[in-house]
């Protein structure tokens, strides 16, 4: 897999979609920080690290199991969640480029020499970065 970020993404975008509680994903440590931000920003219920059985003798396998959110009508929270940044295109902003997601609406999530974040948390720090994705 050559952007497994887009593969993350695609899979919650399918979830979304098809009404799904839940939806597993392949753990890593900067999908954790993406699921983080997620339920920080009101965009999911909550995430964890499930340890799973692979098939046949090979053990287990560290699985990120996010809880997707609905509204009370059945309305999905996330009407879209795209990648920005690509492996064949890089994307950065500097601290004083970060653009507004719909007008405000929605939120840019950017990796920074300090960490993952959203790109209201990098303007208020002062620092720039690249763009994994948009969520509104």
């Amino acid at each position: 897999m050559t952007d497994p970020i887009a593969d993350m993404l695609t899979r919650v975008r399918n979830a979304v979609s098809a009404r799904h509680a839940r939806v597993d994903v392949p753990m890593s440590k900067v999908k954790i920080e993406i699921a983080r931000i997620l339920q920080d920003e009101g965009y999911i219920h909550g995430y964890k690290v499930v340890d799973e059985r692979t098939p046949g003798d090979r053990g287990t396998r560290q699985v990120l199991r996010i809880a997707l959110k609905y509204g009370p009508r059945g309305e999905t929270v996330i009407s879209g969640i795209e990648r920005i940044s690509r492996p064949g295109r890089r994307v950065y902003f500097g601290r004083h480029e970060v653009p507004p997601v719909l007008a405000g609406l929605g939120m840019s999530i950017l990796t920074t020499s300090r960490g993952v974040m959203t790109g209201r948390e990098a303007v208020k720090a002062g620092v720039g970065g690249e763009v994994l994705c948009n969520v509104w």
